[in-house]
């Protein structure tokens, strides 16, 4: 005899998917993409974004290539402990603008069940680990490291070149100010 399986008696299991790598190299795209999917098998998804990035959209997560998925703009991390309720997938797009809380937020989500795809820049304009993303990718069950195209030679870029004059750390940008490049190219620039 078979027991019909409604899932109300099966405990959910949580984990934390991680998609990095440098500017446009589709960490967004594989975000949308996996969230769509989620909704179409009829998981409840809730997506957060941090306030700062208004480059396409205030409420929306947006790739380059102009797809987009409702979201939900807040200005810490915890904020979205705040806000989430009966979910069963949580994306956070630009984690790397997020603050280190970020990272106790993931592992409760994640022990409380629910599925969370996080993406972010791995490292920042200097080649260096970007803010809560190090501590993120080491916590993750799952991480997709997503690979530009480099503008100079044409080999996998996994470096985002500020094209302009700025030390800010934060500097919200596009193809004017950044472009991806592989290791040997960028240690050419940066000498």
């Amino acid at each position: 005899m078979f027991l019909e399986n409604t899932g109300k008696d099966i405990p959910k299991k949580g984990w934390i998917e991680v998609i990095c790598g440098s500017m446009f190299s589709g960490k967004t795209e594989e975000l949308i993409r996996r969230l769509k999917r989620a909704k179409i098998a009829k998981q409840k998804v809730e997506i957060y974004k941090p306030k700062i990035d208004v480059r396409y959209s205030v409420d929306e997560v947006v790739s380059h290539d102009e797809n987009a998925i409702q979201s939900t703009p807040v200005d810490s991390a915890s904020n979205i402990l705040l806000m989430v309720s009966n979910v069963d997938v949580v994306g956070i797009d630009e984690a790397q603008f997020f603050d280190d809380a970020l990272i106790d937020v993931c592992n409760s989500l994640a022990n409380n069940g629910v599925r969370v795809i996080v993406a972010g820049l791995d490292m920042d304009f200097m080649g260096k680990p970007f803010g809560p993303m190090p501590a993120i990718l080491a916590a993750a069950e799952y991480v997709t490291k997503v690979h530009a195209i480099c503008m100079h030679c044409g080999n996998l870029a996994h470096y985002s070149y500020r094209k302009v004059e700025s030390n800010k750390l934060v500097l919200l940008g596009e193809t004017l100010e950044y472009e991806p490049l592989c290791r040997d190219c960028y240690n050419k620039i940066k000498k």
